[in-house]
């Protein structure tokens, strides 16, 4: 199976991710969205797991599936929030029994604000379980280019930062509108020694409600002038005007030397599908 860290290199990557559905009728929905965009051929897709923790069965059954169905490797999002260095360790287990090598370790989000609970506290632990694990896995991790939301300032959050990402092999941001923050990030991240690849997350607006909410959980920005005009359009015009503004932004990060892009499809493959034709143009 092929590690997301040998695909980063000369040509840039295109991915996906997917949430795990809730019921048949989003597990159907899905399936649907799999099957249009595995005809982009996408470089890698990636598969989250809920709040605290939850739905670690599910992200691990569709990464499973995906990797032995479709001809590109799933990377499942590994949360240590609420769970034991054990139960951990018996998830990676199975995930190399069925030859999944691609983890992004994550620290998670208690559920509705309570404490954290469990033996890990930060993402950089469960790093350090996942890098000691006899299968070897390619181990991705988050970053934040206006700041985790959680962290006291900007120097502490990228002290932090750069030491987790030196122990792995890259990073997948959240999402954020402005490229001058992705451009920070990387100056940062160099000025204190760390040159390992960071893939900036991309978010079409095709739901402005949810996307609002999103975030203002994960401390993003939201450009208002976008989110206004994109608010006043009907679904179709919404759909195609939402690709448009992340296919620029898409293609400014490119032009900045963006190892890839990562697009977050909220399972629906429309704005998906033509952002990746435009960037192709």
């Amino acid at each position: 199976m092929t590690r997301i860290v040998d695909l980063l290199g000369d040509q840039p990557t295109l991915s996906f991710e997917f949430f795990p559905p809730a019921d048949e009728v989003a597990a159907k929905q899905l399936d649907e969205t799999l099957n249009e965009l595995t005809g982009l051929a996408p470089s890698f897709v990636s598969v989250t797991c809920g709040v605290g923790g939850d739905g670690h069965d599910r992200t691990r059954d569709i990464v499973t599936d995906i990797c032995r169905d479709r001809p590109f490797p799933a990377m499942a999002h590994l949360t240590c929030v609420g769970h034991t260095r054990q139960g951990v360790t018996d998830l990676l287990d199975d995930y190399a029994a069925a030859g999944v090598v691609n983890i992004l370790a994550l620290a998670g989000d208690p559920p509705d604000g309570s404490a954290i609970s469990g033996d890990f506290r930060y993402a950089s632990e469960l790093v350090e379980v996942v890098r000691a694990h006899p299968a070897e896995f390619s181990v991705g991790v988050a970053a934040h280019p206006e700041v985790h939301p959680r962290s006291e300032n900007r120097t502490t959050d990228r002290r932090h930062l750069a030491a987790k990402l030196n122990e792995a092999d890259f990073a997948i941001t959240q999402f954020f509108f402005d490229p001058a923050d992705y451009t920070r990030l990387c100056n940062e991240l160099a000025d204190l020694g760390c040159h390992q690849p960071v893939v900036p997350g991309v978010m079409p607006v095709i739901w402005p409600k949810s996307i609002r909410r999103y975030a203002k959980m994960n401390g993003s920005t939201v450009p208002e002038a976008l989110f206004a005009r994109l608010e006043s359009l009907p679904g179709p015009d919404r759909i195609k005007a939402a690709a448009e503004a992340a296919t620029e932004l898409s293609q400014t990060l490119l032009d900045a030397s963006a190892p890839g892009i990562h697009l977050y499809t909220l399972n629906r493959p429309e704005a998906s599908t033509l952002i990746a034709e435009l960037l192709s143009h």
